[in-house]
């Protein structure tokens, strides 16, 4: 019922040159389902990206936006930009965004309104720290940001919404969560999303992003309660992407 997504969160990777070089590889790939592929480079690079990406099934999207039309918010890009470059979805609310950038639930709860507000599509991350995994407040956390995150979010809004679910501990750092646990806490994700807004929880997507790549992607995605995964690392390499992609084939 829920359309599979592997999005490529490419981080602080990839000039705009680079960045064509590596559209131009991934434009070779041959879904072999119905997966939404998406690919977010750096701000620099979308228009570069945008440009390779017309007239393709490979969705644009951003790392990060501000909840402002406009003003004096040096460094930063508005919704209205962002779509001028063709992109559809906006990361919001990333582990590393909270970490050195100072986000807050609060901060991710008007961006992820703005981006609505303005007919893009948010994927929210949310996820657990290596102490409070072992404190055993996994659900607990990750519930209350994503509660936090979707405040003020209308049941027309919600079906537009990804959720991908980033334990903090296992983000670039190797270590992923078992498949059965990442599949359990993403039902407690989907049972949060279910308590604000009913049976269109059902079609919310909700990803795994905590270093899935081309080695466990189809394990995790063999779970009936991920529909997909926020790749990092294995994003930057076009034959690792295709693996993940093709995770079922």
């Amino acid at each position: 019922m829920r359309r599979p997504m592997i999005a490529g969160n490419w981080k602080m990777n990839k000039t705009p040159a680079e960045t064509v070089a590596l559209i131009q590889e991934l434009k070779k790939i041959q879904p072999k389902g119905n997966v939404e592929v998406v690919v977010c480079p750096m701000t620099v690079s979308l228009f570069a990206a945008g440009a390779q990406l017309k007239g393709t099934e490979i969705k644009l999207g951003a790392q990060n936006v501000h909840f402002e039309d406009k003003g004096a918010f040096t460094g930063e890009a508005n919704c209205a930009s962002l779509k001028e470059l063709g992109v559809e979805y906006v990361i919001l609310g990333h582990s590393e965004r909270r970490q050195y950038f100072g986000e807050t639930d609060e901060t991710v709860n008007k961006k992820v309104l703005k981006v609505l507000a303005n007919g893009l599509k948010p994927i929210i991350c949310v996820g657990e720290s290596l102490e409070q995994k072992q404190t055993g407040i996994t659900n607990e956390v990750v519930c209350l940001q994503t509660k936090a995150a979707l405040c003020g979010v209308s049941n027309a809004q919600i079906t537009d919404v990804v959720i991908a679910y980033e334990p903090v501990w296992a983000i670039g750092t190797g270590m992923t969560a078992t498949a059965s646990d990442a599949n359990r806490t993403i039902a407690a994700i989907r049972r949060a999303v279910r308590e604000m807004f009913g049976d269109a929880a059902e079609q919310v997507r909700i990803l795994y992003g905590g270093s899935m790549n081309d080695k466990n992607a189809n394990e995790l995605m063999s779970q009936p309660e991920i529909d997909g995964g926020l790749i990092g690392g294995a994003s930057l390499v076009a034959e690792k992407f295709e693996k993940v992609v093709n995770y079922h084939g």
